[in-house]
């Protein structure tokens, strides 16, 4: 168990299930906010497994409702694919990711319709994922391709109701091509440390906090850092149940935060 850090140096928060769920703020949530930005001298860092829009709408939608943040306080996982494809040396890519998050990996050159590729980038498709789509990034992983996954989510809250999230469609390519992806959100380590590293913490004097047991808890506890559940966006108890994970400490909403933390 990671111990709790009172006040912490540091604090990631997820998003979607955390600050809101569909376009609606979660109840407290600005206030809450504002209070841990002062208990944390504004050492913050969104972070989310978003891959259906870029950070900046993103950023716009926050705005939209109400909350005040600066761009480079939101870590996505199209960020750390940009930069592992970059030390990779893959000349091509092939994407499998919507329209809206393409602005966010513009640098990387990709592969047209039958040019081979050095990877496939994985990413929410949403309604445009279909099974061809899905056979021709088969192909390309057959012929040599490395499977690069934005993030390893099963599931994700709608505003409609829980939907199966990029995790499950990276499940299905690594069983059928036998290719392990590298997953660059969480829960891998390095996007923990890659937060933590831009506002200068170390692990043991920082929190996470999210509304996934497995990709925000059990990967930040896997980091070495203490890890908060809030039964809000997909909590459930039976997820708790079934993943085996022993959060630092659960709290009904990010309105509890302030207090837990507060030493």
């Amino acid at each position: 168990m990671v111990d709790l850090p009172r006040p912490p140096r540091a604090l990631l928060l997820d998003i979607d299930g955390v600050l809101h769920v569909g376009d609606e703020p979660l109840p407290g949530a600005h206030e809450a906010l504002a209070e841990l930005r002062a208990l944390i001298d504004g050492r913050l860092r969104l972070v989310t497994n978003t891959t259906s829009k870029s950070r900046g709408a993103i950023v716009d939608q926050l705005r939209g409702m109400g909350f005040e943040l600066d761009p480079g306080e939101v870590l996505t996982p199209a960020a750390l694919a940009v930069a592992h494809c970059r030390e990779a040396g893959h000349a091509r890519v092939a994407l499998l990711v919507g329209d809206s998050l393409r602005e966010d990996l513009a640098e990387l050159p990709e592969a047209g319709e039958g040019e081979e590729a050095d990877a496939v980038v994985l990413g929410d498709l949403g309604s445009a994922l279909s099974a061809e789509l899905l056979n021709s990034a088969f192909r390309r992983l057959i012929d040599g391709a490395e499977l690069i996954a934005l993030q390893h989510n099963r599931y994700w809250r709608r505003a409609d109701g829980l939907a199966m999230d990029v995790g499950a469609w990276s499940a299905a390519l690594e069983y059928a091509s036998g290719v392990e992806a590298t997953v660059v959100g969480k829960p891998s380590p390095r996007f923990f440390g890659t937060a933590l590293g831009d506002v200068g913490a170390e692990p043991g004097e920082s929190v996470m906090v999210g509304d996934d047991v497995e990709g925000d808890v059990g990967g930040g506890l896997d980091a070495g850092i203490a890890s908060v559940l809030v039964r809000t966006g997909k909590y459930s108890e039976a997820a708790v149940a079934a993943a085996g994970i022993s959060p630092t400490a659960i709290v009904d909403s990010i309105a509890d935060l302030p207090g837990l933390l507060g030493g």
